[in-house]
């Protein structure tokens, strides 16, 4: 017996020894390959990336276009592009590519820009609208741009309609299909897995529980969706036609005129679109780079003479760049994203950290005014009173504030823009949608099915009250109440601050979605514009005549400063290549839309259960 015991022990011993070993390896080799890196990028100096006089910019963008990134550890993003991983959310900020192309415009070494923008994924049209201001700005210096690609999406095609011209590959392809909002519908998978739905809601036009309670669209929610779908599409119909130099009635949105184009073009896309317009020439790739290499010269490797997007924003940009102290300052603080309960990382609004943020700009003598950038298709009722309460704060402390809305600012995105000065939205901006509901399922009869049951005894009525439970009417009918409160607390809200009465807002409410451009008519926003627009506002409203911007935003520990630049330095040192975005097959996107779906509920955790939230703005 003894002898088996030291015969464990020994075993034991010795894998608790290979154990530790194998940790001080792997530390050690994780130590000196970033001591190795770190090497590397010290002695690199300032000879990494040249511009070369003449050059072409290629705004190479990949993946959606936010307004804020969500955040990433710099390790692991690290790790992923040396394993050559597939990027499956990559992102690009919106300032960084107006940034980028503003100061092109003024650098002499700038010839020309090149849209390559094959990778360029999800983005509203608001957005692309600033990018093809910048665009058109910078044509105004004499330089040309060029839209290259071997095919384009709808939203490629809206920005390669603002170059000088557009070149698709013969054998390309590019359709404009215009907006929809199809979506999943649940309710018969759960009345077949026995879940029980319970639902509470204000508003005819609150659609954004209808996927769990019905299995298709409620003709009020198509009545007001195509509404706000029209007035976004026909935006980007003028706009394409404006610069295309066509009539908008040269989109073909009838199936049957759009096959006999196609037949006259023999069944070849790329020809279809050259004859009606939408392009200007048919390149191959060789043809493209020799043209290209014609009009900028030759890099001297078989190319035209560049610099790439995120080349060139490495060159301008110093991420460790100390903020002027001095001097007043019109604030901007970004709230992009679902808007949940507590702290939350960048890219999603905390109703804690988000209001810490405009908080801080309250707490700082420079900042004479603020912009709430709102970039949110809602989310919990209860963090965004807690942000409003902070814009509230503000314009007592004497700060005026502006909100400037982007792609969505509905539901809560519009309670947290409310209160605020002056409003100003894009006319594509998605905004509205105010309502409330509460939504949870219980599950006492799918647990039943499996021999499951619950059962006890309680003090009150509403003891135990519970998933596993069945919802009782006293307990639904408290639920409701609530969410009526709520419904009332935001058009109150609403008219008190845009000068309505609240039969005025309640008309104009009921969970329904309007595009910027109606919502400046109905007065739920008072001009339409960009931040740019908001920032002269915001500085108007404060009596400024000379300001700076100061972007308050989550700051990063000086650990993750440190390794985002030493990671993002290694990249650039070695040279990799801009990663292919990971593309789905046609069965994976179902799959990652339901999953999205799903998960766009999960998430939200307001703690009473009350949400403004817009599920139907996304646009597709």
């Amino acid at each position: 017996m003894k002898e088996n015991k030291s015969t464990l022990a020994r075993i034991t011993f010795g894998f608790f020894s290979l154990l530790n070993t194998s940790r001080k390896i792997i530390l050690n080799l994780v130590f000196f390959t970033v001591l190795f890196i770190f090497i590397i990028a010290i002695n690199s100096g300032e000879e990494a990336i040249v511009i070369k006089p003449g050059s072409a910019l290629v705004l190479n963008l990949s993946g959606d276009i936010v307004e804020q990134k969500h955040d990433i550890d710099p390790i692991d993003a690290f790790v992923s592009e040396a394993l050559e991983q597939p990027d499956t959310a990559p992102e690009v900020l919106l300032a960084d590519i107006l940034n980028v192309i503003e100061h092109a415009e003024q650098n002499d070494n700038i010839s020309m820009l090149v849209l390559d923008l094959k990778n360029m994924q999800g983005s509203g049209i608001t957005k692309l609208s600033d990018i093809a201001h910048a665009i058109t700005k910078f044509k105004t210096s004499g330089k040309k741009v060029i839209a290259v690609g071997e095919q384009y999406s709808q939203n490629q095609y809206y920005l390669a309609s603002f170059a000088d011209e557009i070149w698709l590959n013969p054998k390309g392809w590019m359709l404009l299909d215009g907006y929809g909002r199809y979506q999943l519908y649940f309710k018969s998978a759960l009345d077949k897995l026995s879940i029980s739905q319970h639902v509470f809601r204000v508003g005819t036009y609150k659609s954004a529980v209808e996927p769990y309670i019905r299995d298709d669209m409620s003709v009020a929610a198509k009545e007001a969706n195509q509404l706000w779908l029209n007035d976004l599409w026909q935006q980007y119909k003028n706009d394409v036609a404006q610069q295309r130099g066509f009539e908008s009635s040269n989109f073909d949105e009838d199936v049957d005129v759009l096959l006999t184009k196609l037949k006259a073009a023999n069944g070849n896309i790329a020809e279809y679109a050259l004859q009606n317009h939408w392009v200007d020439a048919l390149k191959t790739r060789e043809q493209i780079s020799n043209e290209l290499i014609n009009m900028v010269g030759s890099d001297g490797e078989e190319s035209f003479k560049k610099i790439v997007f995120n080349d060139y924003l490495n060159v301008i940009k110093n991420p460790f760049a100390p903020n002027i102290i001095n001097g007043d300052k019109v604030a901007v603080i970004v709230a992009k994203g679902t808007i949940l309960d507590g702290n939350q990382k960048p890219g999603t609004i905390g109703g804690t950290s988000t209001a810490a943020l405009l908080r801080k700009a309250r707490m700082n003598d420079d900042v004479k005014a603020v912009v709430l950038r709102v970039d949110s298709p809602g989310g919990s009722a209860y963090a965004s009173e807690v942000i409003r309460q902070e814009v509230e704060l503000l314009k007592v402390a004497g700060k005026p504030v502006v909100a400037s809305m982007g792609t969505y600012a509905a539901s809560g995105g519009y309670w947290i823009s409310a209160p605020a000065d002056k409003i100003y939205a894009s006319p594509t901006t998605i905004t509205g949608s105010i309502g409330i509901f509460g939504f949870f399922m219980t599950f006492e009869n799918s647990l039943s099915k499996l021999g499951i049951h619950t059962d006890g005894v309680g003090t009150t009525d509403i003891a135990g009250f519970g998933l596993t439970r069945e919802l009782t009417p006293g307990m639904a009918n408290i639920v409701q109440l609530n969410i009526e409160r709520g419904y009332r607390d935001f058009i109150e809200l609403v008219a008190n601050n845009r000068d309505m009465t609240t039969a005025q807002v309640d008309a104009i409410a009921q969970g329904r979605v309007w595009s910027g451009k109606k919502a400046l008519e109905l007065g739920l926003v008072d001009a339409l514009g960009n931040i740019d627009n908001a920032i002269e506002a915001a500085a108007e409203l404060a009596g400024l005549q000379n300001y700076d911007t100061l972007l308050i935003e989550k700051e990063k520990s000086p650990r993750a400063l440190f390794l985002q630049s030493l990671f993002g330095q290694a990249s650039v040192l070695f040279n990799e290549p801009t990663k292919e975005i990971y593309s789905e097959n046609s069965i994976t996107k179902i799959i990652s839309q339901l999953a999205l779906e799903i998960k766009q509920f999960s998430q939200l955790n307001d703690p009473q259960g009350i949400y403004s939230f817009c599920l139907a703005c996304e646009v597709e």
